[in-house]
């Protein structure tokens, strides 16, 4: 009995076809990411940005905040899965994930397992479609990597992060320092 040959190149259908066994997957220009489930702190922190972020997207109108599952695909060898998002509620009222494209801020929270693909593989992916917003929450340290699509190096954000989405007037401010704090 052979070996099963895994590809070297994945499409976005190849990885929607793949099991669900508790690993997210996903594919930028044909590179497979494979992470596992998350730790229980990933989960809190995610939590809180969720509640630090609210209802602001929708009432700014900026658009719907979501968390993954998501299958967000920018071309037929990319589906990402940010943890957090923002989407274009119009985009989003299609009805499919392959209709959602304009994500105005993307947020990965760092894993050990994530790490290379969070701040080099998505941020690459990020700023080259031009993601307005893309922030690496880095929950060992304690901070926020913020890229921009011209950035070639992150802003630090250790006390308070803004978010000023393009078109609206509206400012959200969140507590760094608060995301982190012990459970």
């Amino acid at each position: 009995m052979g070996l099963a040959v895994k590809p070297l190149y994945y499409t976005a259908d190849m990885v929607r076809a793949l099991p669900d066994d508790g690993n997210r997957y996903e594919t930028v220009y044909g590179e497979l990411l494979v992470s596992p489930s998350p730790g229980p702190m990933h989960q809190v922190v995610l939590h809180r940005l969720t509640l630090a972020l609210g209802n602001f997207p929708a009432a700014e109108p900026v658009g719907q905040l979501l968390s993954s599952p998501a299958d967000i695909s920018r071309g037929p060898d990319i589906l990402v899965q940010p943890d957090l998002f923002v989407a274009s509620i119009h985009e989003l009222r299609t009805g499919t994930w392959s209709e959602v494209r304009t994500l105005p801020l993307a947020i990965e929270i760092l894993s050990p397992s994530t790490a290379r693909y969070d701040r080099f593989t998505k941020r690459r992916l990020y700023q080259s479609v031009g993601i307005p917003d893309y922030w690496v929450v880095d929950i060992d340290e304690g901070l926020i990597e913020r890229w921009t699509p011209g950035l070639s190096l992150p802003q630090i954000e250790r006390d308070r992060i803004e978010w000023r989405p393009g078109g609206v007037s509206g400012v959200l401010a969140i507590d760094v320092g608060a995301l982190f704090r012990p459970i």
